[in-house]
């Protein structure tokens, strides 16, 4: 019952647009920097400067979770 109050509460909310700022433009998460001045200036453009290929980082994701599924799966026939 309480998930579908919370549910619906939700939807209310997004149908409403309740907390959207119209003098605001900015994606998920950018608000949290939009009241620092110059903050560009402050990351040097990137936030996450690397040397480190992107597929290294995909193969490193799909690896750790192709780990923690043997992982499950051991731990299901173990117990």
């Amino acid at each position: 019952m309480v998930a579908v109050a919370v549910l619906a509460v939700a939807v209310v909310i997004m149908i409403r647009g309740a907390g959207l700022s119209e003098e605001y433009d900015f994606g998920a998460g950018a608000y949290y920097y939009a009241d620092i001045p110059d903050f560009e200036k402050h990351v040097g453009g990137s936030p996450n400067p690397t040397s480190i290929p992107y597929f290294v980082y995909v193969l490193l994701f799909l690896g750790w979770g192709a780990l923690m599924f043997a992982l499950w799966k051991w731990i299901d026939r173990k117990f």
